[in-house]
């Protein structure tokens, strides 16, 4: 079993600066002042958490709004702590959360009822605020759109769901327990990032399948185009206060949302506050959308430590899909 955070749903509204990503002063206040490494670049280090219960698309009802109200904020807690309070039903994951909480519906059950699905007991509290989407660009709040072959793609693999499985490469990479893919958007599920520095490199260990990137700062070049890996090859700088990652080489087997060899990634690191840290990204690949995005998430710093992502206790969980696909194979053909 994966190890999970217990914790009951947090009641606490923040504003959050969507378009900046320095902090502006109000009136009165004194501009936050960064903290530095003894090499005086900012201090990004520590553990930091993605559980804003921002999705990453707008919802249609909201239209062009980037924000809620004061009074629809409330609602959404309240009825997030209705449905998704400690012990209360079936666990909301990432975007559900919100989408479901924004339609205040008198009860909720998860999609997975084939299995039984996690309770929200297993699941970690959720940050609250008034965005109604993490993309900023384009500002409509939606994913761009995708490319025809992009489009046949994606309608080839949900065509094949559902099938038994032949073997372990007919199977997601999560359940394979090798990548949830980079960047990771699913908020509240291990969703915890423990960053290290020091003068030349930055380190980025993800409690998720316990990826860590390890990123020079030195400007050397990218490896060689013939060079592909999971999660790409990653250099970084420092823009002001705001340290850049660019990321290229992808593997043709890495998808993020579809997007494999051709994804381009530059993510922006922000420490805007002591205990917040705005991450940009923007996505570039023409190959599956017809322009780039770029999304803004909200990250909270913790004192409490990284947990081991076992990830199936060894992946024993891939055996018994594959058993179990096999014994329908061998019912079906005594069927027929």
């Amino acid at each position: 079993m994966t190890n999970l955070r217990p914790g009951p749903v947090r009641c606490a509204s923040a504003l959050l600066a969507v378009l900046l990503l320095l902090p502006v002063a109000a009136a009165g206040q004194t501009a936050y002042e960064v903290p530095r490494t003894a090499a005086g670049h900012p201090d990004l280090q520590g553990i930091w958490g993605n559980n804003s219960i921002t999705p990453l698309e707008r919802p249609d009802s909201l239209g062009d709004r980037e924000t809620l109200t004061e009074e629809e904020l409330a609602q959404v807690e309240e009825t997030a702590n209705r449905l998704f309070g400690q012990d209360a039903g079936d666990a909301a994951f990432g975007d559900q959360f919100f989408n479901v909480a924004l339609t205040n519906p008198d009860a909720f059950t998860s999609s997975d009822g084939g299995t039984g699905n996690y309770n929200q007991f297993w699941l970690v509290e959720r940050d609250f605020n008034d965005r109604t989407s993490l993309i900023v660009d384009p500002p409509n709040g939606k994913l761009p759109p995708t490319t025809s072959a992009a489009r046949m793609a994606a309608a080839t693999a949900a065509a094949g769901r559902g099938r038994p499985a032949a073997w372990t490469v007919d199977r997601g990479l999560s359940e394979r327990c090798i990548t949830f893919g980079l960047p990771n958007l699913l908020a509240g599920y291990n969703s915890y990032y423990h960053i290290l520095q020091t003068a030349d490199h930055v380190v980025i260990e993800q409690e998720l399948i316990h990826t860590t990137r390890i990123i020079p700062l030195d400007g050397r070049p990218h490896v060689d185009g013939d060079i592909r890996q999971w999660h790409g090859d990653s250099r970084g700088y420092w823009d002001g206060d705001t340290l850049v990652v660019e990321t290229r080489n992808f593997s043709a087997q890495s998808d993020f949302r579809g997007s494999r060899e051709h994804l381009h990634l530059v993510e922006r690191f922000t420490r805007v506050g002591p205990d917040e840290m705005h991450y940009q990204f923007t996505v570039n690949d023409p190959t599956t959308w017809t322009e780039p995005w770029t999304a803004l998430v909200p990250w909270t710093r913790t004192d409490e430590p990284l947990f081991e992502y076992a990830c199936h206790e060894g992946n024993i969980g891939m055996e018994g899909i594959l058993a179990g696909a096999r014994a329908d194979d061998a019912k079906a053909a005594g069927a027929r």
